[in-house]
């Protein structure tokens, strides 16, 4: 008896990838619903994804996962931090205006 559907089997679920619907990565063949990153389960294409040994990530999961640790490397109290409190409801103070001492008289532009 022949045997049907001799197609490659799928890396992450291990049933038959068809060409249609087969991802290529690393030597092995996908379904494209089953190209998923290890980690955050995002979909995955040839732009997004990394590889370490046999397991397949997004590249922000593969940083955090395997990338550089310590304070230099944006972790810790040593990190910059742009936010200044909108989500918290903190309003950003208006900039001062330097007078030099002397007070305004008419029409100044920073009233």
């Amino acid at each position: 008896m022949p045997n049907w559907g001799g197609g490659n089997k799928c890396g992450a679920c291990g049933r038959t990838v068809y060409h249609a619907e087969e991802v290529q990565c690393d030597g092995r063949s996908f379904h494209r619903c089953c190209f998923l990153c290890m980690v955050c389960r995002k979909n995955l294409d040839s732009t997004t994804v990394a590889i370490h040994d046999a397991e397949v990530y997004c590249k922000s999961c593969y940083g955090k996962k395997y990338g550089p640790k310590g304070y230099g490397y944006g972790q810790g109290a040593g990190t910059l931090n742009m936010d200044r409190g909108e989500r918290l409801g903190i309003k950003p103070e208006r900039p001062s205006v330097v007078t030099l001492g002397r007070p305004c008289k008419g029409r100044c532009w920073h009233r």
